[in-house]
């Protein structure tokens, strides 16, 4: 819940547990503060012609809110002149509220969406962010797991109210598309062999067989076989000068993962610390397409809270920037997103975090912890969200997975 205003007042009553459950998940899916979903429910209640049908309150536990002023005192005597008790009448406008309101639909999305996640300045983790949000996507959505409210990442990132919430159960891919492969590595893979096929193979129109037959599958028992890896080859570092004899390079990329994406959900592309050709192609491949919701595909930048961060950033921006005015593109941006944040550094690191939180475009979605888990997680090469899946750090992950979803 949200700091209370000038204008609200604080309100004590009762909900069931249930109910009050369903309202704190709904809310968190939707991104809407439980105060706000209150307030518009009894809005709705009392505005009805009649009671709605009555809600078991029984056991019913303490609840407390904010609302504007005036409108308890309203809703009081509205309760009080249609013979419903307070607590009836909160359940009912909660339970109206949540009809209202349902959950995110389960829905495939109708175009594959792309994540570019990226910084030409090596060392951010970037790596740990691609890893991290399409881990969070493919999970289990049979199975609750810990979410840090979202809202409220971008102050620490670890003081976030911790919901319950059902995996996503989306079709991943990771492509691992830097040269140096520490995606590959950290999942427990070998880097593709030189002299084979690979990604760069197909980008510059060499392919030695079917790109698909180079994907392969990560943790199948928790992801259950929606999450799957491109892995890297080090062939990649002649990647720009492979695109410099191809044609239209650009959309090199993208014709390659076109025929892979009716497979997948969600594309998470892990770039190289790169201002060359095959930024550009990645970033090409992020524009928002035709027909496309906006923020649905785009471009992730990782950043830290320290000065020279915010040098690369200027650079990859102005580069962004250029390719999308010299090639006409609708180009949306999922947010900076401050990795490895650690507040105990002093006050370059927490003056830092105030400098990226005064960019408004764009802006930060995550504030993400260095913590002992996510190490563990790599040096024993697994998935963090199936090494630890109940710690702090895969709540944070799958928070800022629906973030930038």
């Amino acid at each position: 819940m949200t700091s209370p205003q000038s204008d609200r007042e604080k309100v004590v009553s009762k909900l069931p547990a249930a109910l009050r459950q369903s309202l704190k998940i709904r809310t968190a899916q939707l991104g809407i503060d439980i105060q706000d979903a209150v307030e518009a429910g009894i809005t709705a209640w009392r505005s009805l012609g009649s009671n709605p049908a009555s809600i078991d309150t029984s056991g019913a536990e303490s609840f407390a809110t904010w609302l504007p002023e005036g409108q308890w005192e309203g809703f009081r005597a509205d309760s009080s002149q249609r013979g419903v008790s307070l607590i009836q009448g909160l359940a009912q406008s909660v339970q109206l509220w949540l009809d209202k309101n349902p959950a995110p639909s389960d829905a495939r999305p109708s175009i594959a969406k792309r994540k570019i996640i990226c910084n030409q300045k090596g060392g951010v983790g970037k790596t740990t962010i691609t890893a991290g949000i399409a881990e969070a996507y493919a999970e289990d959505p049979a199975q609750d797991r810990p979410v840090r409210v979202h809202r409220t990442m971008t102050d620490s990132g670890t003081d976030a109210e911790i919901a319950k919430l059902q995996g996503l159960g989306l079709r991943v891919l990771m492509v691992d598309f830097d040269p140096q492969g520490h995606l590959t590595q950290q999942l427990g893979h070998a880097r593709l062999p030189i002299g084979g096929d690979s990604l760069a193979n197909h980008m510059a129109g060499e392919p030695k067989g079917e790109l698909r037959d180079l994907i392969i599958p990560i943790d199948e028992d928790h992801f259950g076989g929606r999450l799957h890896l491109l892995p890297a080859c080090t062939d990649a570092f002649l990647l720009d000068v492979l695109l410099s004899r191809v044609r239209f390079r650009e959309a090199a990329l993208e014709r390659t993962l076109a025929p892979l994406e009716q497979d997948y959900d969600v594309i998470v592309i892990d770039c190289p610390p790169s201002l060359g050709m095959s930024m550009d192609a990645a970033v090409y491949y992020g524009r928002r397409r035709d027909g496309e919701a906006p923020g649905a595909s785009g471009i992730g930048i990782v950043v830290q809270a320290e000065d020279s961060s915010a040098d690369a950033y200027e650079l990859l921006i102005a580069q962004i920037e250029d390719l999308r005015d010299d090639m006409q593109i609708e180009l949306d941006y999922l947010g900076l997103i401050v990795n490895l944040y650690d507040a105990r550094r002093g006050y370059v690191t927490t003056s830092s975090l105030e400098s990226w939180k005064s960019l408004k475009d764009p802006r930060v979605v995550g504030v993400i912890p260095e913590l002992r888990e996510q190490r563990e997680a790599v040096r024993m090469k697994q998935p963090l969200l199936s090494y630890a899946p109940s710690c702090e750090q895969a709540a944070n992950m799958r928070a800022l997975a629906r973030e930038v979803a």
